[in-house]
């Protein structure tokens, strides 16, 4: 936003330049002021301009009408600032998996996947969280399956989504958890929206989505 007392050190540079006939202020006097529109360098500089004409065309380079326009505008601006409050910044998200055995589900991320266990929570564990690099997974314990398995295959239910940043990265990725032998809901392929993906299988049938680019 700007500062109501540089534009008014901006207009009095602006009236002393006219003042010392400082040649290229014409043009911007010229381009701001219709009442100059059609006057050449030498008319504009011999002729009558004060602190408010440059006070105008100040005013007018930010989008304003007039010099009083100007100094209302920043005044509105200036309380609605005060008045809003700051602005909360999401720094993170945390997937939420249902399983049935925090223990197994533990060991599935950190052997197959390559996670490391962040925490483990109750006697026995009945909520965890796994990370790997920037993500994290909260993993809760039920009972039996939330979601029925053949509608969760059916439908493609995505229990997560992941990305890496490039090609290369989703392709080593793929080849590290085949080598490590998990089980893919979908191997790794192309998409016609320009991404390459996979799909991993936990123990309790989330679907765990991988993406990359395609190139």
């Amino acid at each position: 936003m700007p500062n109501l007392e540089n534009l008014k050190k901006q207009a009095k540079v602006i009236l002393r330049w006219h003042r010392e006939r400082h040649y290229p202020v014409a043009a911007q006097i010229r381009w701001h002021l219709p009442r100059f529109l059609n006057m050449p360098d030498s008319e504009i500089l011999a002729a009558s301009f004060k602190l408010s004409d440059a006070q105008e065309m100040v005013a007018r380079q930010q989008g304003f009408d007039s010099w009083q326009a100007l100094k209302a505008g920043l005044s509105t601006t200036s309380l609605k600032a005060k008045s809003s409050p700051p602005k909360p910044t999401i720094v993170s998200a945390e997937p939420q998996l249902f399983v049935t055995d925090i223990k197994r589900s533990c060991e599935f991320f950190r052997e197959k996947l390559g996670f490391s266990l962040v925490f483990s929570y109750g006697k026995p564990p009945y909520y965890a969280q796994v990370g790997r690099d920037a993500a994290r997974l909260n993993l809760r314990f039920v009972e039996r399956p939330v979601i029925e398995s053949t509608v969760r295959d059916r439908e493609e239910l995505l229990s997560v989504s992941m990305t890496v940043a490039t090609a290369d990265e989703i392709k080593l990725l793929f080849l590290e958890f085949q080598s490590a032998g998990v089980a893919f809901h979908q191997m790794l392929r192309k998409q016609p929206w320009g991404a390459k993906n996979f799909v991993v299988k936990d123990p309790d049938g989330n679907l765990l989505l991988f993406a990359g680019p395609a190139n």
